[in-house]
């Protein structure tokens, strides 16, 4: 659903330029325009044409939702469309994102939207979520809450410190590129759990800027602890806000002991 924003489109600029840590000369010289023409568009003393504000928001690399907002705040009709998952003109993205999440197996695979919310998962995410309370499995399942809720997943990790710095990390950061309000309420929200009781004595750990490239997770299920290495997979070129928004998250397993772990329950189900 798309809404008309309450701040004229050039504060609207003014603030993707500033969030992208740009001057007005260097997002001028990038779109090649003059910085007095940015100036006049940021204060409203300009109005910007559709192409001018299509070439600015590709430059500030603005997601596609809210490049249909900056239109609406200039009286331009949205040029991307935004449909759910499952309407039928979609159908031959929805037949690719299962696709590739069967194709993942036996490593677990879930497909999420902009705010975390579990779109779709194969095989192999279920076996995972046994001792979770079914009430955080009830639709929507949020994945970052799933992840960091006493009654959720945290019991089970056994890196849980290190692995809650991690998600909190990439939230901070996604709601830094974006200013995603419901991805700020989110973070307030998960950020207030407390940590699993085994976990306690020692804490949180401080941020770490030596931080290691990927941060695995260890987590506990049934009698053995398995790890994993997650990546995220977005499509390429989308024209659909929905699509622009989707991402695939893949747990690769981290070590020989895990893959063989994970092809025995892929071959009980």
């Amino acid at each position: 659903m798309q809404t008309t924003p309450a701040q004229p489109v050039g504060q609207l600029l003014r603030l993707w330029r500033q969030r992208r840590r740009l001057s007005q000369l260097e997002l001028a010289c990038d779109a090649e325009i003059s910085p007095r023409h940015l100036s006049f568009l940021e204060t409203g003393r300009s109005t910007p044409s559709r192409v001018m504000l299509l070439r600015l928001a590709r430059q500030l690399q603005i997601p596609l939702r809210e490049q249909n907002a900056l239109l609406l705040a200039s009286g331009y009709a949205p040029v991307f469309a935004e449909q759910p998952l499952a309407a039928p003109e979609l159908a031959a993205a929805r037949r690719t994102v299962e696709l590739v999440l069967a194709g993942h197996e036996p490593a677990p695979a879930i497909a999420i939207d902009r705010h975390w919310t579990l779109l779709a998962a194969n095989r192999m995410v279920t076996p995972l979520l046994g001792a979770v309370d079914p009430v955080l499995l009830q639709p929507p399942v949020n994945v970052i809450r799933l992840g960091l809720h006493p009654a959720g997943l945290a019991p089970q990790v056994v890196n849980f410190p290190e692995w809650r710095g991690h998600l909190l990390a990439r939230l901070r950061h996604q709601i830094a590129v974006s200013g995603d309000p419901v991805l700020d309420e989110l973070l307030r929200e998960v950020a207030r759990y407390p940590l699993p009781a085994q976990h306690q004595a020692h804490g949180c750990p401080s941020p770490d800027e030596h931080a290691p490239l990927a941060v695995a997770l260890r987590v506990r299920v049934g009698a053995d602890t398995l790890a994993f290495l997650s990546t995220t997979t977005v499509f390429g070129t989308p024209v659909d806000v929905t699509l622009a928004e989707l991402a695939i998250e893949s747990f690769f397993p981290a070590d020989a002991a895990t893959a063989e772990a994970l092809r025995a329950i892929m071959a009980g189900l």
